[in-house]
């Protein structure tokens, strides 16, 4: 699971960064200034959540169990939120329009939230020295 983790964690990372630089370098000229905060703001999500990962791989109090359904929350959170966040900010240069599928980025930030909460209770279960 711990190698689950680590590799979801650094593809996040590697796509945080790819998409951070595409909109710092690629959108500035075909966005406006808006929808590139918005886009920033998907990417910042991913990041953290990549990080959560890589963190969550080295906890060795938390059980197998525990971190194989915030594998699965996390993914899925950043999935509907962040990605839809992309698609949303760049929708002026698609043919699909993002705005019908909108519903689902506050769907992924209650599921990330829901990682969070699983995580917490996580630690409240544990007995710490």
């Amino acid at each position: 699971m711990n190698k689950k983790l680590l590799i979801a964690g650094t593809i996040l990372g590697i796509l945080g960064i790819i998409l951070g630089a595409f909109a710092a370098h690629g959108l500035e000229k075909v966005v406006n200034e808006n929808s590139i905060k918005s886009f920033e703001t998907g990417v910042r999500y991913q990041m953290y959540h990549a990080f959560l990962l890589l963190i969550v791989a080295n906890f060795s109090f938390m059980t197998n169990k525990v971190k194989s359904r915030l594998l699965v929350l996390v993914l899925v959170g950043v999935l509907f939120f962040s990605f839809s966040i992309y698609g949303l900010a760049t929708n002026a240069l698609t043919s699909f329009d993002f705005k019908n599928i909108a519903f689902i980025t506050p769907i992924g930030g209650l599921i990330l939230i829901l990682a969070w909460a699983l995580m917490l209770m996580s630690f409240l279960k544990t007995k710490f020295d």
